[in-house]
This record gives C-alpha cells, sequence and structure tokens, in this order.
C-alpha cells in the first residue's frame, strides 16, 4: 500500500468528523423529499436489501447521505457506528471495500449493535456488487447505503444481486424544491395529491388559481436557465450557473467517467453526439441523420447514446405500442435537464426569446417531473404517433390505464382545434382522461373532447385539463410518490 495506516485515518476521519464529536460544516438545513426516504429506509428497512441511490453529478446524492447520518446522530444513533467513505478519494479507491472496514475496526472497534455504511460512488470499486450481496446476505446488523452516477450500479452484476438491493433514482431539483432552496416565497396554492383532482374544480377555482400564481412565471423561467443542479441553483449570476453547469457536470462525465467507468476512447465523438442531442432535444432520434451529419457508424452512435442514458444525461422513450408497431420505430431522446441545452450550447438568456427552444425546455422540464414523481410506480413512459403526423408527447402506461400528455408552450391560448392529437389517441386508446401543458396562466380550465369513452367504470365523456407549465411542475414536484391510478 502507498499510503501508511495513519494516513488512511486521516483521510476517513476527515470524512467522519462526528467520531470526534464535530458536525459536517456548512451541511444545508433544507431537505430534499429523497432525504425522508432514505432515512426511512435506513432506520427500518421494509426488506433484507442494501438502499442504492442513484442520479447523475452533482444531483446532491452525497449531500442527502449527509443529512440523513446528521439525522440518525440527532435520533441517539452513537457516532461511532456509522461510517461515510467516498470512493472518489484515491486512497480510498485504493484501499477498497473490505479494506476500508478493517481500517475502520482498527480507528473504531466493533462493538454490539446496528452498523450504518453510507459509501460514495462505489461504481469505481471493482466487484462491488459482490462484496454487497454478501454484505446484505450474511452480516445483518449491518444496513448499508451506496451511492453512483451511472446505471452500471442497476445493470450490471444483476444475477448476482438480484434482490439485494433497493434503488432510488434521484432527479434534478423539481421546481418545488427549487423554490423552496431559494427561499422564493410562493403562495398559497390549493394541495393536490394528483393532477387528476383538477377535473373535480369549478371554473372559480381555476380562475382563482391563475390570478395568484402570475409571480411564479418569471421564477420558472429562471429555473430552466439555471437547472435544477444544487450548485447552480444558489450562484447568482445566471451566466456562471451554467458554466458551472457544463464545465463542472457535463465536460466531467463526457471527459472523466465514459473513460474511467466505460473505457471509452474517443471522446471527442462521444462529445459530438451528445452536441447533436442538444441541438435536437425533446424530438425523435433520426439515427441515419445523426449518423450522416457527423460521419459515425451506427453501432458506435448507439453505444454513445447507452452511455449517455446510463450515466443520467438523457431520458430514452420508445414509441407506444407492441410488436410490431414499435420494431422500426425511432425513440424520443429528452435531456436530463432543461438547462444543460442552453448551457452547452452557451444560449445563456436569450434561449426565451426563442419559442422553439424554449417550447423544449419545457417539455424536457415537464418530462423530468413526469418521470421523477412516477418512476418508482412501475410506470412506463413512451410517446405516440397517429396519422396524418398527430402526436402525443408522453403517454404514461400503469395497469390497464394510459394517460396521455402533450406540452404546448405558446402564447394563444388551446382550444379544440389544437388537440388532434390528444383526440384521437383518447378516443382510439379508451383514454377518458388527458393533459396539455400550456404558457398562458390563464389557459387553464377544463376542456371537453366531442366524444364519449367506454371504460371499465361505464361511459364517460372525454376530457382535457389545460394546465400551465410552472403550476404543473409545482404540483407534480410537491406531491409524495403515489401510483398514477388516480391521474
Amino acid at each position: 500500500m502507498i499510503a501508511s495506516s495513519s494516513d488512511l485515518i486521516t483521510v476517513l476521519r476527515q470524512y467522519n468528523p462526528w467520531w470526534r464529536g464535530a458536525s459536517t460544516a456548512d451541511l444545508s438545513t433544507w431537505r430534499r423529499r429523497a432525504f425522508h426516504d432514505i432515512l426511512s429506509w435506513m432506520q427500518s428497512p421494509p426488506a433484507p436489501r442494501a438502499l442504492l441511490l442513484s442520479g447523475a453529478r452533482q444531483v446532491g446524492k452525497t449531500t442527502l447521505f449527509l443529512q440523513v447520518i446528521q439525522a440518525l446522530i440527532e435520533d441517539g444513533v452513537p457516532a461511532n457506528k456509522i461510517l461515510y467513505a467516498a470512493f472518489d478519494h484515491p486512497l480510498l479507491k485504493l484501499l477498497g471495500l473490505d479494506g476500508l472496514l478493517r481500517l475502520w475496526r482498527e480507528f473504531e472497534p466493533e462493538t454490539d449493535g446496528i452498523e450504518y455504511l453510507f459509501l460514495d460512488e462505489i461504481q469505481t470499486i471493482r466487484d462491488w456488487q459482490t462484496w454487497l450481496k454478501l454484505q446484505v446476505d450474511f452480516e445483518k446488523k449491518r444496513r448499508i447505503a451506496v451511492t453512483g452516477s451511472a446505471t452500471p450500479l442497476v445493470t450490471e452484476g444483476q444475477e448476482s444481486g438480484v434482490g439485494r438491493w433497493h434503488t432510488l433514482r434521484l432527479s434534478t431539483l423539481s421546481f418545488y424544491e427549487y423554490l423552496h432552496l431559494k427561499k422564493i416565497p410562493v403562495p398559497s396554492l390549493p394541495d393536490l395529491r394528483s393532477l387528476a383532482e383538477l377535473f373535480d374544480w369549478a371554473p372559480v377555482q381555476f380562475a382563482r388559481v391563475a390570478a395568484d400564481v402570475s409571480p411564479m412565471v418569471a421564477h420558472f423561467h429562471e429555473y430552466l436557465l439555471r437547472g435544477g443542479f444544487p450548485q447552480s441553483t444558489l450562484i447568482e449570476s445566471i451566466t456562471a450557473a451554467q458554466k458551472l453547469l457544463r464545465e463542472d457536470i457535463v465536460d466531467k462525465v463526457l471527459k472523466r467517467d465514459m473513460t474511467a467507468l466505460f473505457g471509452v476512447r474517443h471522446v471527442l465523438e462521444l462529445e459530438q453526439v451528445f452536441l447533436y442531442l442538444c441541438l435536437h432535444g425533446g424530438g425523435l432520434l433520426d439515427m441515419q441523420a445523426l449518423c450522416r451529419d457527423l460521419e459515425l457508424k451506427k453501432p458506435t452512435v448507439n453505444n454513445f447514446i447507452n452511455l449517455l442514458e446510463s450515466t443520467h444525461l438523457i431520458y430514452k422513450l420508445p414509441p407506444f405500442g407492441y410488436g410490431k408497431e414499435i420494431l422500426r420505430a425511432r425513440y424520443k431522446v429528452y435531456l436530463a435537464d432543461p438547462a444543460i441545452a442552453p448551457s452547452v450550447l452557451l444560449k445563456g438568456t436569450t434561449l426565451l426569446e426563442d419559442p422553439t427552444a424554449l417550447g423544449i425546455a419545457v417539455e424536457t422540464a415537464f418530462f423530468k417531473h413526469v418521470f421523477a414523481r412516477y418512476y418508482a410506480s412501475s410506470v412506463g413512459f413512451s410517446y405516440w404517433r397517429g396519422k396524418r403526423d398527430r402526436k402525443v408527447d408522453i403517454v404514461a402506461e400503469v395497469q390497464d390505464l394510459v394517460i396521455p400528455f402533450e406540452v404546448k408552450y405558446r402564447a394563444q391560448d388551446t382550444g379544440i382545434g389544437d388537440v388532434k392529437g390528444l383526440a384521437e389517441f383518447c378516443k382510439t386508446r379508451k383514454a377518458s382522461r388527458g393533459y396539455i401543458i400550456t404558457k398562458d396562466i390563464q389557459d387553464f380550465s377544463i376542456l371537453y373532447l366531442p366524444f364519449d369513452v367506454a371504460t371499465k367504470y361505464g361511459t364517460v365523456p372525454a376530457r382535457i385539463a389545460k394546465v400551465p407549465a410552472p403550476l404543473a411542475c409545482y404540483w407534480l414536484g410537491k406531491t409524495e410518490l403515489d401510483s398514477l391510478n388516480g391521474s
């Protein structure tokens, strides 16, 4: 070993200041919704599994771990029963998982009681899956939470790790979380457990809420520019926030993680593919055009896109349907956060002056909110294309329900003639409800389609809820995770 035990213990003590009675410096008192999920799992796990917190770099995983550790200590857990380590530190990476535990025991001898292990960026350690499996199977007194910035945490070693960990995927900040982190006053709004509750509202309720939330529009636009990464959210200058996002998050993932985790050698070509997706985000992926424009082979591009998805920089949506209906269809691609494209493309605040780019940013933000809220509920997400180029941007499927969403972020009010895609989908797929995400705060109401839909509960009128984007994202970010059955 290139470092002595005393050197390694010094590093470990810096990561675990509570061992010497100190607190973690500059730890935010504001807590995300995921904090409660992690704390609950560590205090009383519903199953004998480890907890795997997966998400992009700089999305806030480490802060959540430190906040949970602080809460455990405040709840009476002895400080010496809690171990935190980050394996992006070169010495701890060389030490490995078993070496880390031996070092801990040198400093803190084993005693009776539950032990709590918090391990950051575990994907950098070889054979982490086997180690975690053995810990879960044979060390019943240990509760283990790990983080990683790449999907290999979930996909690799599945055979040996089945049933050994529960995955909690962390997206960038929701609009609701963004407002609270920046301490922006929010008008008193009705609490909705589901957007479906809007179908029971009276017209006066829509008018009253619309009048109250006008100030939120400017903050929503700034959210689209800054993005949902906690560090960039708190920087005063939007230009500096976008620079941080571009350099500290995107560049590190593309130039460091892709090489270290996946052995990517052609980083320049990878960057070109990512830039192409930034220019065409929210649209159907034309693989032939991409390969032609960048002069790359299709297997290479497919591999790069899968890697970008693995590191949580993009989402891929398949077409809605089954069997031959989707075999040759194209994927739709969203970036992981609406601010990524304007940051990479150096758009700055000019994004707000470009209706097309702004619409894509809003659609990206809305999809991220829907995905973050419902991904844990076994929901499938897709898009739909019908006849005469009619479309639905997002379709959520759960059990026997399909819920369509269309984003129309434009100045004019949305009428029956603007929802032909949604109407065709609802009629052919027997969906009694759908949603239009609008721009104007006043474009907020229920739209009745000119037909009824037969459901298992009887024949009901087909209706569309028109919801302004700031409100839709606010409510989706605020409400607790639940089933889409009510949506």
